[in-house]
């Protein structure tokens, strides 16, 4: 689907932008393709400038409670440097690619509830506007296919995804956020944590997987959290036994009962920092995730990445995300971007 707009900034008569996807969904770090059309106005213009935005809804905690807000999170110049003359149509073809961290939409095609936008602006005569905006799909890349489908088969449930606002201390995370996925805990953990959470921070060698347990109460004392993390390599993927490498991982976490505190080097960025891309809601520094610190550096090494849940995790997704239609994602994408101002405010 695409959202067509024509250029408020040049007026009634002034041209549109027309942004076609190829289409299927990209992986991480892949090759997003497709064809900007352009179609002239009721004047010869110039056309200074065409770029295309990377867009993410994410929220962010803080003290008066959570918001969300759009985050461009990558920027590319596909075009520019001629002339458009008067009802001319004009085609631009692109291919960029994507960053390695972009968080994952769907799951064996169901979408996740991520909402991810490519947005096309042209700068014509001096004068910037939105011009079109694209509902973006991104797939696992193998290795988190592996992870996750460990992580169904070995009875994990997957219960939701989003997007949160801030950095993980200690990690090389890139992006202004990092996607969160939380899962119901098997049953042979279900009476020592409420949850698990998951995240993916991918490179183009491998990536960091952090995990982070809920841990209940009553079994260990303040019910605090347990966060640890593993590095994994992408060439590994066919070369290992993912479900008992991943139980490995699990047990680990559960056993882990670091406290976090003051002693904390996991914690979040300041969305007010300098060069912060967030958007008009308030967003104070968020407390979700802050204050990680893994007591396990020496991880062991590993194949590959993850973020969606697999083969033992497909009926599962379906079971969750069923209700989440594709189009009614489509229609969000546009319904959230499309209110956005020049800041990425959403109405």
């Amino acid at each position: 689907m695409v959202f067509k707009r024509l250029l408020g900034a040049m007026g009634a008569g002034g041209p549109s932008v027309d942004t076609v996807l190829d289409g299927g969904a990209v992986a991480p770090g892949g090759i997003l393709s497709g064809q900007v059309h352009l179609q002239g106005g009721s004047a010869d213009v110039e056309i200074e400038h065409i770029g295309l935005e990377l867009i993410a809804r994410v929220e962010a905690e803080h003290e008066d409670g959570e918001s969300e807000g759009a985050v461009v999170f990558e920027r590319f110049t596909v075009g520019g440097g001629f002339r458009l003359a008067e009802e001319e149509r004009y085609s631009v073809p692109f291919r960029v690619s994507l960053p390695w961290e972009t968080p994952v939409s769907e799951l064996y095609g169901q979408p996740l509830g991520i909402v991810l936008g490519v947005r096309t602006g042209l700068a014509v005569a001096g004068a910037r506007d939105k011009g079109d905006l694209d509902p973006l799909a991104v797939r696992p890349l193998p290795v988190q296919e592996a992870v996750l489908e460990a992580l169904g088969q070995l009875g994990f449930g997957f219960k939701s995804a989003d997007l949160e606002y801030g950095h993980i201390g200690g990690t090389r995370q890139r992006l202004p956020f990092y996607q969160e996925i939380e899962l119901t805990p098997a049953p042979r953990y279900a009476h020592v944590v409420n949850e698990i959470e998951l995240t993916f921070l991918a490179t183009p060698a491998g990536m960091e997987i952090v995990l982070e347990a809920d841990k209940r109460g009553e079994l260990f004392e303040s019910g605090q959290d347990a966060l640890t993390r593993f590095t994994v390599s992408h060439h590994d993927v066919g070369a290992r036994d993912w479900n008992s490498e991943v139980d490995g991982w699990i047990r680990q976490l559960v056993e882990h009962r670091a406290s976090y505190g003051s002693h904390a080097t996991y914690g979040h960025a300041d969305p007010y920092a300098a060069g912060s891309a967030y958007g008009h809601h308030s967003a104070h520094e968020s407390g979700h995730g802050s204050g990680h610190e893994s007591g396990h550096e020496g991880h062991r090494s590993g194949p590959g990445l993850g973020t969606a849940v697999a083969a033992g995790a497909a009926g599962l997704a379906v079971g969750v995300v069923g209700g989440l239609v594709a189009a009614e994602v489509v229609d969000e994408v546009g319904d959230f971007f499309e209110g956005d101002d020049e800041g990425g405010e959403e109405d």
